[in-house]
């Protein structure tokens, strides 16, 4: 009962209700982060577990594709510790503020008059407005407990329809009140990246909303048992809602109502890679940002044809395992882990070289095709016992197997040392 009641979120974004403790004596860093779910796909890599059944062997794992362009910090806040809690004291906007960020805080940007944050601005032009920060900065470096910084993402780099940035402020943590300022008022108007906050191998939480699937019953929400065949006025329902007194439903009782869009957040997600996106390097456009050493091919992380209901991955991007909530194009939360993970499982790296995407081939395994007979033979070092010696492995193909084909003609497909011919015709 720790989700009820099962209503419709307030907002789209992920709310991250709790940051991570501070903690004075690491270097300064954001605790949270915004992205855009993609898609899944699946990697293959080497499982590292001693005394597991697949140790030393190669398993397929659910993945998770965000595209996480640059964040823009735009501002900052200064928050006191009072009674009740945390209370914002002070706010501090960067000069300029680009439209699409200004385009949140109005419900009809076409028909405004665009004044939003025009005042503020021209406090960093006046020498009293200059005044009026220093002084400001001066009572949050000795009044306040908590620094947050005020960023959004970017949207044109998107290539998306929507033009509105979502903004969320981002937790400071580490070093002292005084260099946690600093290091934010150097920040205004500047990108941060998502791996200077987050690194590869990393547990962290992810905070969205889910899928919405409209007005549901009992059945379809609660997962009760349908009632017998004959039933009067339906099967797809609850029997008893309750005793005669009370006279009033418990709100343990399934009932029909909503069922996802809900608020959630998970925990434990590992991070599987950090990718760049497409770039320019010495003028020449760079894709190859899904690569290996097991499988060197020029590929990107977008698979032919796109994401499906996505498109294509072109900014940097997050490899999480497994699954998470919402559809496609939902935007989510990633937040610094409030744990301190102690088990191998969570500090072993299961992004080492053994980690590739799509994987088809494996180093210990040659191919070698001799045309004179027209037979594969595969080698591969054993070294069950020690001996170091090779296993030859010879199979036979009919003839003419690896000839030059023409388009659309049944192809044998190697893998390791299986041979399959396929009984559909290739594209």
């Amino acid at each position: 009962m720790g989700f009820v009641p099962k209503k419709r979120s307030k907002r789209l974004r992920g709310k991250v209700k709790a940051f991570p403790k501070d903690d004075p004596t690491k270097p300064i860093h954001l605790t949270a982060f915004l992205g855009f779910k993609a898609g899944m796909t699946h990697i293959v890599r080497e499982v590292d577990k001693p005394g597991s059944k697949v140790n030393k062997k190669e398993v397929v794992e659910p993945v998770t594709i965000l595209e996480v362009p640059p964040m823009m910090i735009v501002g900052l806040v200064g928050y006191i510790e009072t009674p009740k809690g945390l209370r914002a004291f002070k706010t501090v906007w960067a000069e300029h503020l680009s439209e699409e960020c200004r385009r949140r805080f109005y419900k009809n940007w076409y028909k405004s008059k665009k004044k939003a944050f025009t005042k503020s601005s021209k406090k960093w032009q006046e020498d009293l407005g200059k005044q009026e920060i220093e002084r400001d900065l001066k009572k949050m470096k000795k009044y306040c407990k908590v620094i947050r910084v005020l960023a959004h993402t970017q949207m044109k780099l998107m290539r998306r329809r929507q033009k509105k940035a979502h903004i969320m402020e981002i937790q400071v943590n580490g070093g002292s009140v005084g260099a946690k300022i600093k290091w934010a008022r150097e920040h205004l108007e500047k990108p941060v990246t998502v791996s200077q906050v987050f690194a590869q191998d990393e547990m962290i939480d992810v905070i969205g909303v889910t899928k919405g699937k409209g007005f549901k019953g009992v059945t379809s929400r609660w997962h009760t048992k349908k009632l017998p065949r004959k039933t009067h006025k339906g099967l797809r329902k609850v029997a008893c809602i309750g005793a005669w007194h009370p006279s009033r439903v418990q709100f343990t009782v399934a009932r029909a109502g909503q069922k996802g869009y809900h608020h959630r957040t998970e925990i434990n997600k590992k991070i599987y890679r950090i990718g760049q996106g497409v770039h320019k390097k010495d003028g020449k456009l760079v894709v190859n940002n899904a690569a290996t050493d097991y499988d060197t091919s020029n590929k990107s992380i977008t698979p032919m044809g796109g994401f499906p209901h996505y498109g294509e991955v072109n900014c940097d991007y997050v490899m999480l395992k497994g699954c998470i909530m919402g559809p496609k194009k939902r935007i989510i939360t990633l937040r610094k882990s409030l744990l301190v993970h102690t088990k191998r499982a969570a500090l072993a790296s299961c992004c080492d070289d053994s980690l590739e995407p799509n994987n088809l081939s494996d180093r210990p395994w040659r191919m070698h095709n001799d045309r004179a007979d027209c037979s594969l033979e595969l080698w591969r070092t054993s070294n069950a016992v020690g001996l170091g010696f090779e296993h030859r492995v010879s199979v036979s193909v009919a003839a003419g197997a690896h000839e030059a084909r023409r388009p659309g003609e049944d192809q044998p497909q190697v893998h390791r040392h299986v041979v399959q011919v396929r009984p559909w015709p290739l594209p």
